[in-house]
């Protein structure tokens, strides 16, 4: 009577086979494996682009700019008040960190248009023009009155530096702001700025390169232009 009684407890009722074992655990493997590989995808992906980002970093970094020394100011004029003023700056740059080198191609001008005033650019009527100019390095001028893009400079290359326009680490380039007349290759700051760079006048300089950070710094102008003047 038991047994009849276990037998109908037990009857529709079946094991579960080694190949339908087999099959659901390759299932989980294969499962398993799919979502092992995009997770490891997904971090190579992300390591890399931290890396990337880290380098960039680097790069910025290592490209940057300093000012070795002080900016001298040369005058056109001197004197007090309005009658002093002055036509270039010049100041010593270096690759900080010893970085990436920086191109110091110096700015081209066209000398014909410059001697004639002629400039096709109306926002600066009557400044100099550089046409076709390959240099990658740009330095600006403002004060209270003016900004003035892209001015005409040269470099002079210092101490040990070779003879390629490249300021590499360990070099020091001098560069001058307005380092010509207008009838020569590229005008002085009396030409390109609207309103002269006279006594008490603050002023900034940007030194802008392909990469790293914009070289800033400002100055302000003593109460009397002498001919050479420290500006601190």
């Amino acid at each position: 009577m038991l047994k009849k009684l276990l037998n109908r407890i037990h009857k529709g009722q079946r094991g579960i086979t080694g190949l339908e074992t087999a099959i659901i655990l390759i299932a989980f493997v294969v499962v398993a494996a799919v979502f092992a590989y995009t997770v490891l995808s997904a971090g190579l992906f992300s390591t890399q682009k931290s890396q990337e980002a880290v380098y960039s970093g680097l790069e910025e970094v290592q490209s940057t700019l300093e000012i070795k020394g002080a900016v001298i100011g040369k005058a056109e004029n001197t004197g007090s008040s309005t009658s002093g003023y002055l036509s270039q700056l010049t100041f010593t740059v270096a690759n900080a960190l010893g970085g990436e080198p920086i191109d110091f191609t110096v700015p081209a001008a066209d000398d014909d248009n410059i001697a004639a005033g002629d400039d096709d650019d109306a926002t600066n009527d009557g400044k100099a023009e550089y046409k076709d100019s390959t240099n990658v390095v740009v330095i600006s001028y403002i004060d209270q009155d003016q900004r003035v893009e892209d001015l005409y400079w040269t470099v002079d290359k210092l101490g040990d530096s070779d003879d390629d326009d490249l300021l590499e680490a360990g070099e020091k380039f001098q560069v001058t702001v307005g380092n010509a007349t207008a009838s020569a290759s590229g005008g002085n700051l009396v030409d390109a700025l609207s309103t002269n760079l006279s006594c008490s006048r603050q002023f900034t300089i940007e030194v802008k390169t392909p990469k790293g950070a914009v070289l800033v710094f400002e100055r302000t102008t003593p109460g009397y232009i002498d001919s050479v003047l420290t500006l601190n």
